[in-house]
This record gives structure tokens, sequence and C-alpha cells, in this order.
């Protein structure tokens, strides 16, 4: 693949994060450390990765992160009992529940406890509909990373047709959401949809959220297509079979080095924004 083909998401993650740092200076010249909270039920080795990625994430740019580890058996109550605790501490600005949940917990009653003001991942149903519907609040942080390797490589939207294949709450929907604020015409395709293929190869933009290995194969794609890969699956592979799309798309994400870099890096920047929002607050009371 060419190299100005690929959407560099390593060097979209490492401009967001100076801006992140210069508002983070700020905020410690006045006495304030932004602090997210991170919650992981279970034992799960990938949900254990992405913890630690996002701590060492926060360490590095220095923001504070305090893990909360809760046992396989917990249930929906003990969890929702932690986050109230959380959304009651002045000192956490942001919290993070890790997806997937065990299957005893309510994991949309655990996501929808989560106060608004703190729920810098993006994934309450009011988050949800405030960003459908273009009000202020932190959208989910993927669909959020999307949006700005589109808005950095000034990738053109309006009036395209994009197709969004996956429908999950915290990255298909709301995607396909945002595309559409952005006035592209969007297809969203699931398990369900019939004619894929034919489908995206009317697509001039592709968001693969499927979470299947390889599963897009190049000569599925209109010639020119834009591939926003945000599949991340064993093996560091993602839901695009990259190297078939060559001479086809006119430009892609790799996995990894793509979405995932820039998910992190809108992870960090809500959780400063939060930390600015509330400290206003506390101050001006």
């Amino acid at each position: 693949m060419k190299e100005n083909y690929i959407i560099n998401g390593r060097v979209v993650s490492g401009e967001i994060k100076k801006g992140v740092e210069a508002r983070l200076k700020e905020l410690t010249g006045k006495g304030i450390t932004p602090c997210l909270a991170t919650i992981l039920v279970g034992d799960n080795p990938s949900s254990e990765t992405y913890i630690k990625m996002k701590s060492n994430a926060c360490r590095k740019i220095g923001i504070k992160s305090h893990k909360y580890h809760l046992p396989e058996e917990s249930t929906t109550e003990e969890l929702i009992d932690l986050i109230g605790r959380l959304n009651a501490d002045q000192n956490i600005h942001g919290i993070l529940l890790q997806h997937p949940v065990p299957s005893q917990i309510d994991e949309r009653a655990a996501f929808d406890s989560i106060n608004i003001k703190k729920d810098v991942d993006g994934v309450t149903s009011s988050g949800f509909g405030r960003a459908a519907l273009e009000v202020e609040t932190y959208p989910s942080c993927t669909p959020a990373a999307i949006m700005e390797l589109i808005n950095h490589y000034n990738l053109d939207v309006e009036g395209k047709h994009a197709v969004v294949v996956g429908r999950s709450p915290i990255l298909g929907k709301p995607v396909s959401s945002l595309l559409l604020n952005r006035n592209a015409t969007v297809t969203t395709c699931h398990s369900y949809t019939n004619n894929l293929e034919g489908i995206l190869k009317q697509a001039d933009i592709v968001i693969a959220a499927v979470g299947k290995p390889n599963f897009i194969k190049g000569d599925w794609l209109k010639k020119d297509a834009i591939v926003i890969d945000a599949g991340y699956n064993k093996g560091n592979i993602g839901d695009v079979d990259f190297e078939s799309c060559d001479g086809i798309v006119k430009a892609i994400t790799p996995v990894p080095g793509g979405v995932g870099p820039v998910t992190i890096a809108m992870l960090l920047k809500h959780t400063v924004e939060a930390a600015e929002k509330q400290s206003l607050k506390v101050v001006s009371h």
C-alpha cells in the first residue's frame, strides 16, 4: 500500500495530545490534576490489556488514573454502587467502565448510572442522544476518533454515501449519527443485511466496525473509496483485508496505527475537558 494512501492515526493522535498537554499545564497551574477512574469487572485478558493501555496513556501525559477491579461474580448493584461513589468524588473527573462486563450484570443500567458530566467515554443513553442531536456532550471515543481522522485529512463527507458495517451502541450507531450530522447519506449494515457486497460497492466512505478479522475484501469496494477500519481483532488484525485494498481505495486506516491511537487520544482530551468544566463549577460556587 502506497504511503500517500495511509490515514495515519499516530500522527493525528500526536497532534491531539499536544493540544491536551497545553490545557493540562493550565489546569495543573491552578492546582487541578485531571483524574480518570477505570473500572474492570472480571478477568477478561483483552479488557485488562485495554485498561492498562489507557492507564499508561494517562500517566505519560500527566493525567491521574485510578483503577478499580471488581470480581467476576459482582452484581449490577455492586457495580452501580461503585459508580455512585465515583460520581460523588470531586477528585474524579471521568469514569470509564470497560466493556464487556460479565453476563449477569445489566451493562446498560451500569453505563447509565455514570454521571453525564463524567461520561468521558460517551456510553450513557443520554450522551448518545445528545451527540445525535448535536447538543454538547462527549461522544463515544471511537466514533469521535473517526471524525477527527476525517477532519485532519479533510476528507469530503457532505453528500457522500457512507456505509457503516456494524451497529453497536458505542460504535456503529453513534458514528452513523455523527456522519449524518455532517450531511453524509448513511447506510448502516449489520448481520441481517442482505447483499452487503452490493451495498459496499456503492459506498464512497466505508466504516468497518463489525468485529470480524479481514471480513471486508478489496473487491467488494468501489474504486477510490475511503476506508476507515475501526475493527481490532486478535493478532492486531482489522475488519478489512488491508492488502486486498491496494490499488482500489483512495485512502485507508491501517490496523494497528489507525483508529486505535486516536481513540485513546480522544479519551484523554475528554477527561481534560471534563476536569476543566468541573473545576469551573467548583470555583463558581
